[in-house]
């Protein structure tokens, strides 16, 4: 039997994402976001959704571009630090000994010490309710040599990507591989 849990902006796994920008004057800033995902695949796009409250979502319609940076879980008390204060009169990355770094493509910095970079580009934003939907267009992505196989493809469990458990307020790693996709399932349909 499942229990009800009512009307909650709950789903598994959430995404645990450094959003980047600069204000007005150039300063970095970075802040924590967990509400986002892939939305399309031509143009690759990417989707979060912000509070219009937030400095990110006002750096964002300023700027029009961002970053998103994916921590990893050795860097996990580094990223709570980024979730906890939105006082902007803290250097967080100072603070965490994180590093921003320019991006090449977009004017927005991001996490130097995370392996896996998206740079966006503001395509559009939705109002939906409590927060504003802001969908970018990844311009590129990159991610560390050092995580790339033999194939040149990115190892997950090397990468160890954070998620975040919204109901109860933790962040955990990933798990291994637990099956290849387009073939585990397919006894089902022989």
């Amino acid at each position: 039997m499942k229990r009800s849990f009512g009307a909650q902006a709950v789903a598994y796994p959430l995404p645990v994402f450094f959003i980047g920008t600069y204000n007005i004057s150039g300063k970095p800033h970075a802040m924590l976001e967990a509400y986002g995902g892939l939305c399309c695949s031509e143009p690759p796009a990417i989707a979060i959704a912000l509070r219009s409250t937030h400095k990110s979502y006002q750096h964002i319609q300023e700027k029009k571009e961002y970053t998103i940076s994916i921590p990893s879980a050795p860097y996990v008390n580094e990223t709570d630090a980024f979730g906890i204060s939105v006082n902007d009169d803290i250097d967080k990355f100072e603070k965490t000994g994180l590093t921003p770094v320019k991006a090449e493509k977009v004017d927005a910095p991001y996490v130097g010490e995370f392996p896996v970079v998206m740079e966006c580009r503001l395509i559009k934003t939705i109002p939906i309710g409590s927060h504003i939907q802001i969908i970018g267009e990844i311009v590129d992505l990159k991610i560390d040599e050092n995580i790339l196989d033999s194939d040149g493809y990115p190892t997950v469990s090397i990468i160890n990507p954070l998620g975040f458990d919204i109901l109860r307020s933790e962040y955990y790693s990933m798990g291994g591989v637990v099956g290849k996709a387009y073939d585990c399932g397919r006894k089902y349909l022989l």
